[in-house]
């Protein structure tokens, strides 16, 4: 099997090199889809390889001629679902798999992250199952992602698209927002930022700036109008991710088998009739379809609530609702 693995690191390495060759390509308008294409493909054969060094087989035990998913592959590889590695790649695989239904070219800001992370654990990874260097094949500046920093806004997102469309537009970003706050990890999604601090010290300024006190035009600042979409970024499925991983950070045990999960997390919406309190819930009605999201205030919310009495949370719970 070591000549197929060999061969399948090659083709993966090739992969790897067409996805960066399409997305930095400022011609290409594709490319979003197009790097999440190839680079899944990369990731496939690279995590194939080395499921074959193993002596694992990549086959379906009733179809010896079709190989196992990515994927399966990756949960073979990384068994633990927290590592930060297979969130960031289950992440750009459901955009691979959405690319065919979705235009995703506007939300490019929000997977930019999202594929530098997914560039730079890839290298690391091939080099720690199969000892190549991606530097031998491509210089290490080509790695860095050049990625259009205009998005649009949800109001724009709206004019734009059909609301189905543009709802699922809003959802995809609130959703990786979510996960990169909470995951907080490199291995999941690297930001980039500017900022601008106001310093006294010339020595520390780029640029200096002109304070004029006499001046006639006053400034004041105002409060914007907020989209809900913006306050309540959380779907169901976030909640539970984040109040997992805040009580993981806050060392508290919840006392329950199961953890915190769906039922807990429908048993406390029950109870304290989340869906009615416009400070934790926004209700999104697209023709006969509704659907809720939540504010981070709901996630604070429950965590208080469970650090109160983590033996008898679920337990207070279920009492309640009988």
């Amino acid at each position: 099997m070591e000549n197929l693995a060999n061969q399948l690191v090659d083709k993966s390495i090739e992969a790897f090199v067409m996805g960066l060759e399409i997305y930095n390509k400022p011609t290409i308008k594709y490319r979003v889809e197009g790097f999440s294409f190839f680079i899944c493909n990369a990731w496939e054969l690279m995590l194939k390889a080395e499921l074959l060094n193993q002596g694992k087989s990549i086959y379906f035990k009733d179809k010896p001629d079709r190989t196992i998913s990515l994927e399966k592959a990756t949960k073979l590889i990384y068994p633990d679902k927290n590592t930060r590695i297979r969130l960031n790649l289950e992440k750009i695989i459901e955009l691979r798999n959405i690319s065919t239904h979705f235009i995703t070219e506007d939300y490019e800001v929000k997977y930019a992250p999202l594929f530098q992370a997914c560039v730079i654990n890839f290298t690391n990874e091939l080099i720690r199952f199969h000892n190549k260097d991606i530097t031998e094949h491509i210089p290490q500046n080509f790695l860095t992602i050049h990625a259009n920093y205009e998005p649009l806004s949800n109001e724009e997102i709206k004019l734009k698209y059909p609301s189905e469309v543009a709802q699922k537009f809003i959802q995809q970003a609130n959703e990786i927002d979510v996960l990169n706050k909470e995951y907080n990890s490199e291995k999941f999604a690297i930001n980039i930022a500017q900022k601008l601090y106001i310093t006294k010290d010339r020595k520390k300024a780029d640029f200096s700036v002109k304070i004029d006190r006499n001046s006639e035009n006053h400034v004041a600042i105002v409060k914007e109008l907020k989209d809900p979409s913006d306050i309540h970024k959380y779907s169901y499925n976030n909640i539970i991710t984040a109040v997992n991983e805040r009580l993981k950070k806050k060392n508290i045990q919840l006392k329950y088998k199961s953890g915190f999960n769906t039922y807990v997390l429908s048993l406390f919406i029950e109870f304290y009739n989340i869906k009615s309190d416009s400070k934790y819930a926004y209700r999104h009605c697209i023709g006969n379809q509704t659907s809720y999201t939540y504010s981070q205030q709901l996630v604070e919310f429950i965590v208080s609530q469970i650090k109160k009495d983590p033996n008898n949370f679920v337990e207070s719970l279920k009492k309640a609702k009988k």
